[in-house]
C-alpha cells in the first residue's frame, strides 16, 4: 500500500516535471538570441565540472552542484562541505567562488547551501562624451566587478526522486557614465534570478536522468537598454559504464554523462563528460563540447582523501589561450 502510494506521488512529480519543462521550453522557442546579459553567469566554476566539458547535470554530492543543477545537493552524504574555485578566464577575468552544503539532519530533511561568486574584470579606461575633435575624453580608471550570492536546498522526495531550488541575487557594475550637461549616472544592475532542477535514479544499473532550469529571473536594464540573464535548460542522462557491461567494482568506476543544453542566447550544445575513478581517491576526467568556435575539448583530474578534494581542468580556448580552474573542497 504505501509503495502504491509513493509511485503515484512520484508520477505526479513526474508529470508537473514535464509539463514546466514543456512550458519552459515553448518560452524558449519565442526568444531571440543574443539578447541576454550577465553572461558572467554562464561560465562554469566547478573544476570537476569543466573537465568534463560541463556534463554535471546528473553528478551529486558536493556544494558546487548548485552551480549547475542544485537537485544535486541532496546527495550530499556530510554534515558540512565547503568548496572554494578559482580561474582566470578569457582577458584575464578572474573567477572566484565559494559553495557550501550544511545537513544537520543525515539526509533526513534534506540538504541547505549557500553560494557566493564574483568576477573582477580588470581595470578600464573611462572615457566621455565631449564636443571636441575626437568626440570624447578620457577619465578616470575604473574597475567593472559582478557578483551573485544565493540560498539553496534540495531533497529526496522518493529514494530515487530529487528536486532542488537555488535563488540567487546577481549584480553587476560598470563604472560611471556621462554626456556634458547631465548626470553623472552609477550604472549598477542587480535582480533575483532562479536555479530550479530534478534528479531521477531509474533503478536500472546506475542509469540517472536530470533536468535543470538556471538564470529564471524577470528582465532587467542598464540605462536605457534592457535584456534578460542567460536563462539555460538542460536535460542529461549518466551512467556508470562498468556497471552497465557487467564488470561494476569497487575499485574502479567509470561515469558517463551527457548533457544536451538549449541557452536563450546561442544555439544548442552537446556536452559529453567521461570520469575514471580508481578507489575514489584519484580521478582522470575528459570531455567534449559540440557548436563552440573556440573551444570543444576539455581534460583534468582530480584527488580526493580524508575529508579533502582537489580538482583541477584544462581547456584550451583558440585565439584566447589556455584556462586553467581549480578548487578545493573539505567535508566531514
Amino acid at each position: 500500500m504505501i509503495v502504491k502510494i509513493m509511485n503515484k506521488r512520484l508520477y505526479k512529480y513526474i508529470s508537473v516535471v514535464f509539463l514546466f519543462v514543456i512550458c519552459i521550453s515553448q518560452g524558449f522557442g519565442q526568444q531571440k538570441l543574443g539578447q541576454t546579459g550577465f553572461q558572467f553567469l554562464s561560465v562554469g566554476m566547478d573544476a570537476r565540472a569543466s573537465a568534463m566539458a560541463g556534463a554535471y547535470n546528473t553528478v551529486e554530492g558536493t556544494p558546487n552542484t548548485l552551480f549547475y543543477n542544485p537537485a544535486g545537493l541532496a546527495g550530499n552524504t556530510a554534515t558540512a562541505a565547503l568548496f572554494v574555485n578559482s580561474f582566470t578566464w578569457i582577458a584575464d577575468i578572474k573567477y572566484s567562488s565559494l559553495s557550501l552544503a550544511f545537513d544537520p539532519w543525515d539526509g533526513n530533511h534534506g540538504t541547505f547551501g549557500f553560494t557566493v561568486s564574483m568576477v573582477d574584470y580588470g581595470e578600464l579606461q573611462g572615457s566621455m562624451v565631449w564636443p571636441n575633435e575626437r568626440g570624447y575624453i578620457r577619465t578616470e580608471m575604473f574597475e567593472p566587478k559582478a557578483i551573485a550570492v544565493g540560498l539553496g536546498y534540495a531533497t529526496y522526495l522518493t529514494n530515487k526522486f530529487a528536486v532542488g531550488g537555488h535563488v540567487r541575487y546577481v549584480s553587476q557594475t560598470l563604472g560611471k557614465s556621462a554626456v556634458p550637461g547631465e548626470e553623472t549616472h552609477k550604472n549598477v544592475a542587480g535582480v533575483l534570478a532562479v536555479d530550479m532542477g530534478t534528479i531521477y535514479k531509474t533503478g536500472f544499473k546506475t542509469l540517472v536522468f536530470g533536468m535543470s532550469v538556471r538564470n529564471f529571473s524577470k528582465e532587467i536594464k542598464f540605462e536605457e537598454v534592457s535584456f534578460e540573464l542567460p536563462l539555460t535548460f538542460t536535460l542529461s542522462t549518466s551512467i556508470g559504464l562498468l556497471d552497465a557491461a557487467g564488470m561494476a567494482s569497487e575499485n574502479h568506476k567509470i561515469l558517463m554523462v551527457l548533457d544536451a543544453v538549449h541557452p536563450r542566447s546561442h544555439p544548442e550544445y552537446i556536452n559529453w563528460g567521461l570520469e575514471y575513478s580508481w578507489q575514489d581517491i584519484f580521478s582522470v576526467r575528459g570531455g567534449l563540447t559540440s557548436s563552440q568556435d573556440e573551444y570543444d575539448f576539455s581534460a583534468g583530474f582530480g584527488v580526493h582523501q580524508f575529508g579533502f578534494e582537489i580538482d583541477y581542468a584544462y581547456t584550451p580556448f583558440g585565439v584566447f589561450g589556455n584556462i586553467h580552474r581549480f578548487s578545493i573542497g573539505v567535508a566531514y
